[in-house]
């Protein structure tokens, strides 16, 4: 490997600085107020406040010919030492920290590197010789070097979600991986608000060498809260459910050809939907009558736990031991299809709207989003008090078309959406009334939106009830 033929001591003399003042709780104290001390520093320069942050703080003084040096390079012992000095800042109050106990003949930059090590900082294998101090650092190096000189108290991640979501998507960060070096110290940068990448897909460019002014914003960001830099990232392409259909919502289950007992036959059921089939044959030789309707009522009792289907209405036909159940929605008779893929296609462009305008947002829990479309139904649909049983009332096509509906199609509806974000959900049915059932962030919660819809004003008084609750409020309403 070639070195450079240069001192550290030389190097640390270009980083000399007045005494920073101490640590303030969990920030830093600006002790000096930047005048133009750098020749080439100009309010229109790259990284303009963050160079005039540095020296406020007290971390750089500039070169020796009285320039700062944005596009200069900087090497290994330049990061460490600029690291240690936070370090000691953030430790002691002083950035000389790390000089209290060197040796006159040590090098600054090992001083440093020692110091960091000692504070569990920076692992004891970052280099295999001090003279690779010397060498032009990497930014997937100084990423290293950054990445746990501040507890996560006084840094903590910002963005993960965001970070998360657009870094897996491959659209985003696209020059890093598992095989970068220090990947997950540059993704720690993003979450933190540290680093932004240098372009609009924000990539990184781990290995190219690391200048000055992109050191300063780095080092200056981790001080400063204001400074810190959140990614402007367009993800909502990533979250688009544009194209979904009602099959993409079930998990697929495995057919049978003769269920024997209920979870085979639930099984098979979500075999059919996952299929995006509205027809299941199954062999019962000589099935009695009543075993013939005791199947159909099954069948389509566990339809309506998946109601955001569409399908309340079953056919059975029989012959040679085959038996055919035939689904549909009362009323829609042959036209059930159609009424299932537009109320699928509405959802999708709501869904869709909904983060486009920014109401649904990153970071966002799952009770969070289930509450912004519990207010969407209640707020976008009436009862539809003359609904008979062949109503499209019943199905979550009334709600998007007509505005309007009953209470299996409000919670149809209402599922389709939490679906659509992933969040698993059901129906409980008593009586002849239907609610929604869904995990939300890991609890179980009950909401009806149909109640939630009963007044003049949307009443949350029904949204993310307890099972205690929900078996309250739904008994005093029966009583």
């Amino acid at each position: 490997m070639k070195k450079k033929v240069s001192t550290l001591l030389l190097a640390f003399c270009l980083l000399l600085t007045l005494p920073a003042h101490a640590a303030q709780e969990a920030g830093f104290t600006r002790g000096r107020v930047y005048g133009g001390e750098f020749a080439d520093l100009t309010p229109e320069s790259p990284f303009y406040s963050n160079v005039a942050a540095l020296y406020e703080y007290g971390l750089s003084n500039g070169k020796d010919d009285g320039t700062f040096g944005l596009g200069d390079s900087v090497t290994v012992g330049q990061a460490v030492i600029f690291a240690g000095r936070v370090r000691g800042l953030y430790r002691t109050g002083s950035p000389e920290a790390a000089l209290a106990h060197r040796r006159e003949t040590t090098p600054a930059a090992l001083a440093y590197l020692r110091y960091l090590q000692a504070e569990g900082a920076l692992d004891l294998g970052f280099i295999d010789g001090y003279m690779e101090l010397y060498e032009p650092a990497t930014r997937a190096q100084v990423a290293h070097i950054l990445a746990n000189i501040l507890p996560e108290e006084v840094l903590p991640p910002l963005h993960d979600e965001l970070v998360t979501v657009g870094y897996s998507s491959r659209r985003f960060i696209s020059d890093v991986d598992e095989y970068t070096p220090y990947y997950q110290d540059i993704l720690s940068l993003y979450r933190k608000g540290v680093s932004a990448g240098s372009d609009e897909t924000g990539s990184f460019f781990p290995n190219d060498p690391i200048t000055r002014g992109a050191l300063a914003a780095m080092l200056t960001r981790m001080l400063d809260p204001a400074l810190r830099i959140q990614p402007q990232w367009d993800l909502a392409h990533l979250y688009s459910a544009a194209g979904t259909t009602l099959a993409d919502l079930v998990e697929p289950g495995t057919y049978s050809l003769s269920p024997a007992n209920q979870e085979e036959l639930e099984s098979s059921l979500r075999h059919m939907l996952a299929r995006d089939s509205d027809q299941i044959v199954f062999y019962y030789p000589g099935l009695p009558d009543a075993e013939a309707r005791k199947l159909m009522d099954c069948s389509l009792t566990f339809m309506k736990t998946h109601c955001e289907q569409g399908y309340n209405e079953v056919r059975c036909t029989r012959g040679a031991g085959l038996v055919t159940l035939s689904f549909s929605a009362a009323g829609a008779g042959r036209h059930t299809q159609k009424y299932r893929a537009a109320a699928m296609e509405a959802a999708a462009a709501v869904h869709d709207q909904l983060w486009a305008n920014g109401t649904l947002r990153l970071g966002m829990t799952e009770l969070e989003k289930a509450r912004v479309y519990y207010g969407w139904v209640c707020d976008h649909c009436v009862y539809d008090y003359q609904a008979g049983d062949d109503s499209l009332s019943h199905i979550p096509y009334s709600l998007f078309a007509d505005g309007s509906a009953v209470c299996d199609g409000y919670t149809g509806a209402y599922n389709l959406f939490l679906k659509l974000e992933g969040i698993q959900c059901s129906t409980v049915i008593q009586g002849d009334h239907i609610w929604t059932v869904a995990t939300l962030d890991g609890t179980e919660y009950h909401i009806d939106t149909t109640w939630g819809d009963s007044g003049s004003e949307v009443s949350y008084d029904y949204f993310a009830m307890s099972p205690q609750q929900s078996q309250a409020a739904h008994a005093k309403q029966s009583a």
